[in-house]
Order: structure tokens, then sequence, then C-alpha cells
């Protein structure tokens, strides 16, 4: 078969014998592929991400020499079936979750030198993590079924209410598709920011209620009244409640009552962070008001800093998102079956297998294009 080999940081159209399932295994034609910002930093920073996923407890990713066919965001056509399967005939669509074992062990498909990934003309699924693709859903959608698992788990990391705001910093494919689930979920205020022109445009046609350019203008400036800013403002405030509050007898039930249903804690804003280069943290908890969550969607492979003591005295909440579990795997695709997530404007180029490195290199340009998919039948060499 052919396949799209990453070595070196360089790409290359390889001929591969063709996979073969093991048990619970399924054989796909590979039907499309997208390309996500994880291939785009595994290319060039493949030992960092060798080493920092080994420091994990995970000792099967690639390196920069170990030829490695990328790809992680695939669906595909069933074309055989490994001993033990059930429920999938030759000929069934399917999304599956980039996990299989090899081996006996589980590796990461399309980032493991043992599992090639959906950038070739087939590949193998586990069938525990394979989901048939309902409703006839065409298969460019199909396809967005990993990216916006992603987007969805870290909604739910976030425990967002409809009430809430949500800000999300940095419109590349996983704010776009963070985007995308806050207005599935119905939030009500979605502040996003980007430098780009015309990923703030996506961010408003996918869903933001505000878009703001961070070289002319903060995103803190938009979140409304309410928020505070500055332990001063808590502190005066503090004084002026307590001093009302405790002219009440039994003031301490009033006070249990409110704490019991938040209202003795700041307003929160709940921050998406999606750009992934270091220093990001660090100024997101110098400028966000306290009591703010914030969750660290984007992937730095590079060494960060912060201080702690300027999150622990704004009482920052700093959670991480990676990855899904297969029911928002499955639930996602099913939202994009029924019609109730719109990622359309998120897919802007499809390529070839000959057409792979072009678009690495289209995709450096956020002007450009946001996802690329990879369809292996196509000739195109261009996005």
């Amino acid at each position: 078969m052919r396949a799209v080999s990453c070595l070196q940081g360089e790409l290359s159209v390889v001929d591969l014998p063709n996979p073969r399932p093991e048990y619970g295994q399924l054989l796909l034609a590979v039907r499309r592929c997208g390309i996500c910002g994880s291939d785009l930093h595994a290319r060039v920073h493949a030992d960092e991400l060798h080493e920092t996923l080994r420091l994990g407890g995970y000792d099967g990713a690639m390196s920069a020499d170990t030829a490695t066919v990328l790809g992680h965001e695939f669906i595909g056509e069933v074309l055989e079936t490994g001993a033990g399967v059930r429920g999938f005939r030759p000929g069934t669509l399917v999304a599956a979750m980039p996990i299989r074992r090899v081996g006996g062990e589980g590796q990461m498909v399309g980032f493991s030198p043992h599992a090639p990934g959906g950038m070739a003309e087939q590949t193998v699924a586990e069938t525990a993590f394979s989901f048939a693709v309902p409703n006839g859903l065409d298969l460019d959608t199909a396809a967005m079924t990993e990216p916006m698992a992603v987007a969805l788990h870290a909604v739910h990391r976030s425990d967002i209410g409809r009430g809430d705001t949500a800000v999300v910093i940095g419109c590349g494919p996983v704010g776009l598709g963070i985007i995308c689930q806050l207005k599935t979920k119905g939030v009500k205020k979605i502040v996003a920011a980007d430098f780009s022109p015309t990923r703030r445009g996506l961010a408003a046609r996918l869903g933001a209620h505000v878009v703001v350019d961070p070289s002319e203008d903060s995103v803190y400036n938009h979140l409304g009244a309410g928020f505070v800013t500055s332990p001063q403002q808590l502190w005066d405030f503090g004084i002026d409640t307590l001093d009302k509050l405790r002219r009440v007898p039994a003031w301490e039930h009033l006070y249990r009552v409110g704490d019991k249903f938040g209202a003795a804690d700041p307003k929160r804003p709940i921050i998406f962070e999606c750009v992934g280069v270091p220093g990001m943290i660090e100024s997101i908890v110098a400028a966000a008001p306290l009591n703010t969550r914030v969750v660290v969607a984007g992937v730095c492979m590079e060494a960060d800093r912060f201080q702690p003591a300027l999150a622990i005295g704004k009482e920052i909440d700093l959670r991480f998102s990676f990855g899904y579990t297969p029911l928002e795997f499955r639930d996602t695709l099913h939202l994009l079956a029924d019609g109730k997530l719109d990622v359309a404007p998120l897919i802007t180029g499809q390529v070839g297998l000959d057409g792979v490195a072009a678009a690495f290199a289209a995709l450096a340009d956020p002007e450009g294009h946001a996802k690329i998919l990879i369809d292996p039948a196509s000739d195109a060499t261009a996005p």
C-alpha cells in the first residue's frame, strides 16, 4: 500500500506491506484522514514528543529517527475483520479512536512506528474503539469526529454552564472546535481571540459572540460586569458586604446558604488556552480575574513556566485536557450525524497522499487553511 512516512522531519510517500488485522481488529480502507496540529508538532518535535510521553509512562511514541505513518483523525471502510469480531461487516464505514493493540500492547495510532496511522491507503482499528457512521453522514463531516471529540472533552473538563462566560484564546482547529461545542451546549457568551483575521472570521461563523484581535484589544475588556480583577477589589467588596451582613442576627446561616449555591465566590470566566506556546499560561494567570478556571487544551511541546504564587493569590483553577472518552467520541459522531454540530466552515481543503507535504506547508499559514483532509484515492497535490 501507499502511505506517507515521516522520518527526520521529512514527509515522503512510500510503499509498505498491507497491514493485517489481529484478533478483535478491523482492516480499513482509509476514506478520509484529517491533518491535526499535533501532526504538525510531531513532525518537527518528534524527539520531544517521545521524551514527554516516556516520562508519562508510554515508551512507544515516535522519535525523529523512527519512520512513522502519521494520521489519527481517520475514517475508513471495513475491508476485512480479524478473529472474534462481531457487528462489523465488510463495507461498513467506521470512525475509530486512534488506539490499538500491537503485539498485545496498546499503541497510539499515528504517533507510534508500531501503529501506522491514517495517512495511508489502509490502516487497522480496534473493534472496541470503532463506531459505525450513522445516518449516511458524508465522509468529510464524519472525518471531523476525532478532533471534535477532543473539543467536547475540553468543554466537559471545564464544567462550564450555559450561563457562564467562555473565553477561547487561540482560534486554530482546537479553539474553533471548542467554539463549536460551546455553541452546541448553548453557552450564553463566547469571547474568542486570535491574531489572524481569517481565524477570527471563522470563530464568528462557528458561534463566537465576540472576536478580539489581541494586538489591539484584550479579551478581558469584553467579559462584562461582575468579575473581580484584583485582590484589592475583593477585599473592599468583602468588607462592605460583611459590614451589612453581620448586622443581621444569625448572619452565618445566610452566609452558609449563599456559599452552598456559589453566591459567596467571585464570578468566574472559563478560559480555554488553545495556543500551546511557552508563556501563554503565565500571561493568562497574570491577566485573568480572580477565581478564573483555565482549561489548557493547546499542546505545548517545550518547557514552560509561570508564577505559582500569583495563581495561588488569585485562586486560579488550572486544568489540562487531553483526548476524550469512548462515550465522548461516540456522542460527537452522533452530534455530527444528527446535524447538531456544524463543522462545515472548518474544512477548507483536501489532498491526496502525494499532496500531504504541500498541505503541511499550507497549514503553517493561519490565513490559508483551518482543516485539510486527506483522501488517499485522490490525485490532488495541492489543497
